[in-house]
């Protein structure tokens, strides 16, 4: 959040220099009478399954035939390649073939133990089929297919992926369709579930409303990080060397009502805001009891370590005889927070900012952040606590790539921090955190340093630490401005300034996204209830302000899917949480605007 009129540098994008490439030649032959397609999951009808993708999802338009394609996009010194690896006999020949659309696009063949082959296109708008051919070697028995773009160019799409020759020893038969599924536990988060084996096969999939969610090599499995009293949908594939069944018959099945992630007695949908409490700016400065009773959360900004790795947080009120003349003593501002508790509201002391860089690099940090944290709340009789960390506070360590189980110091510590905090404080403690795209939605991208080292290590870096807190998470936010451009799960990218960025990052949250592109790596989604959307108040509270109307927009379409414009929710929430805005001095500053738009929204 920032402090200052002028908003901060927005993350530099990762960028590439697109290189010239040497034109290939396509070849094509007739496949023989016993030939084959050998290819497996070519048409991308069974999610990635059968491929091995540095970058890529599967989407539903455009597709060439059937449902799916592969959309892949190449970004730094990754061309976004799936590969797969097939049997084939010594000494035959074969016709490798599929449709792509895009710039630069590959086809191609390694390994083939002659010369391996490749074709592309510089430019397809619309469909677009490569073929080319080559012979084994006398000895070889494996080829490695792949389709990929080229650097910096943009999203591709391929489909009908094909590999036409005759099959190579073992290859064998995909197994049958698994029967059986049923649901054995049902929580307010997740679903178990269970079903027969299937001859033949090596491992099983899991499909969550026809998304790959889970691979096991069992009969049974949980799916968790689901919303509460949610219906869902569940199919099983199972899977050998020769590829993927088809999908079992569906089974729904609809999760309990919640009942973590702090307070029940907020209200059904709130207004989030942040108040200077220890500085002013061009803003000015308000007193806690001239916040008016629409603001349900009330975030005292800030709390702010006394150096970066410290972890020794300390909350240091703006003073009337400096930059907030007016402001109220001590005693005043305590009695205004019992007034806010006493009218329903929480007022929470949030930890960070643009200039509060927090490292928990050492255990010793992990506990004084607990101890100073505990003293402020205490002191000030607060009701929770916001964890509000830019910049440099949350990176990842290079060989971190699991969000499910980090071991980067910072985030391990920060996590088991906020657990310790909301274990001494009980279910009524209230924790919240207001995170940059960057670090949050990003992570569709982008994790860490990636797979070859490069990127910036604070990609996604908040993931983890929302996913380990999501039972204890009362809200998130996510800073839905001073943003770059971010890709949404429509795989476009989509900039500030309107109704869409806000639709398109939101539903990021609410319908989980696979992490890096990982389709077996999926970061579930977070119950509406926990989900308020984070905006500027004005054009002076930073980057990414919009009008009244398109605050309004954004709500039809995630609440009622209406006015919904270019982009395609996965979903309806009516039980969205709510706004949040940086900030309460700046709205005031403009009149109550965003609160009024609020107001008039809700109720």
């Amino acid at each position: 959040m920032d402090r200052a009129r002028r908003p901060r540098s927005v993350l530099a994008a990762l960028t590439a220099t697109l290189l010239a490439v040497p034109a290939l030649t396509a070849l094509s032959s007739p496949a023989g009478a016993a030939d084959a397609d050998l290819a497996v999951n070519g048409s991308f009808e069974s999610g990635l399954t059968g491929w091995t993708c540095t970058a890529g999802t599967t989407v539903d338009s455009p597709v060439h035939g059937g449902r799916s394609a592969l959309r892949a996009t190449p970004a730094g010194n990754d061309n976004a390649q799936c590969a797969q690896t097939v049997t084939v006999q010594p000494d035959a020949q074969y016709t490798l073939s599929g449709y792509v659309r895009g710039s630069y696009v590959y086809l191609g063949a390694n390994g083939t133990g002659t010369s391996d082959v490749s074709t592309w296109t510089q430019s397809a708008p619309d469909w677009q089929k490569l073929s080319t051919t080559f012979r084994t070697g006398p000895t070889t028995t494996k080829v490695t297919i792949y389709t990929h773009g080229w650097y910096g160019t943009g999203a591709y799409q391929a489909d009908d992926l094909t590999l036409v020759g005759p099959g190579g020893s073992g290859t064998g038969q995909p197994p049958a369709a698994p029967a059986g599924l049923r649901t054995t536990s049902v929580t307010s988060s997740s679903v178990g579930l269970s079903w027969s084996a299937v001859t033949g096969a090596t491992s099983y999939a899991l499909y969550r409303d026809g998304t790959r969610v889970q691979n096991v090599t069992g009969t049974s499995a949980t799916v968790s990080g689901l919303a509460a009293s949610t219906a869902y949908s569940f199919q099983v594939t199972a899977a050998n060397a020769a590829g993927e069944s088809p999908r079992s018959t569906a089974v729904t099945a609809t999760t309990g009502a919640g009942t973590g992630g702090g307070p029940s007695d907020l209200p059904a949908h709130a207004l989030v805001g942040y108040l200077h409490a220890g500085f002013a700016n061009g803003a000015g400065y308000t007193r806690l009891a001239d916040v008016p009773d629409s603001w349900d959360v009330i975030d005292l900004a800030f709390g702010e370590p006394t150096s970066a790795t410290s972890g020794d947080i300390r909350f240091n009120r703006c003073s009337s005889g400096g930059e907030c003349p007016g402001a109220e003593s001590d005693a005043d501002f305590k009695a205004a927070i019992k007034a806010k508790q006493a009218a329903g509201k929480k007022v929470l002391i949030s930890i960070g900012g643009q200039n509060g860089q927090v490292q928990l690099t050492t255990t010793a940090a992990r506990d004084a952040f607990v101890s100073s944290v505990s003293k402020i709340i205490d002191t000030w009789g607060l009701d929770g606590l916001d964890v509000d960390f830019e910049g440099h506070s949350l990176s990842l360590n290079a060989d971190d790539t699991d969000f499910k189980h980090p071991t980067t110091p910072v985030v391990v510590n920060l996590i088991s921090a906020l657990k310790t905090l909301k274990a001494k404080y009980g279910t009524k403690f209230v924790l919240t955190m207001a995170p940059e795209t960057f670090f949050v939605q990003n992570g569709y991208q982008f994790y860490g340093t990636g797979k070859w080292g490069g990127q910036d290590p604070r990609c996604g870096a908040y993931l983890p630490v929302i996913h380990a807190l999501r039972e204890d998470l009362t809200l998130l936010h996510v800073q839905d401005y001073n943003s770059g451009p971010i890709m949404g799960l429509d795989n476009q990218y989509h900039s500030m300034g309107g109704a869409d960025f806000h639709i398109a990052m939101t539903d990021m949250l609410l319908t989980g996204f696979p992490v890096a592109g990982d389709p077996d790596n999926v970061f579930p989604p977070l119950r509406p209830d926990q989900v308020a959307i984070g905006m500027p108040a004005s054009t002076n509270a930073g980057n990414g302000y919009v009008s009244p109307a398109e605050v309004t927009k954004t709500l039809d379409c995630l609440t009622k899917k209406t006015d919904c414009g270019s982009y395609t929710t996965h979903g309806t929430w009516p039980a969205l949480r709510g706004l949040m805005t940086w900030s309460i001095n700046w709205d005031r500053f403009s009149s109550w605007q965003f609160q009024k738009t609020f107001d008039g929204y809700f109720g």
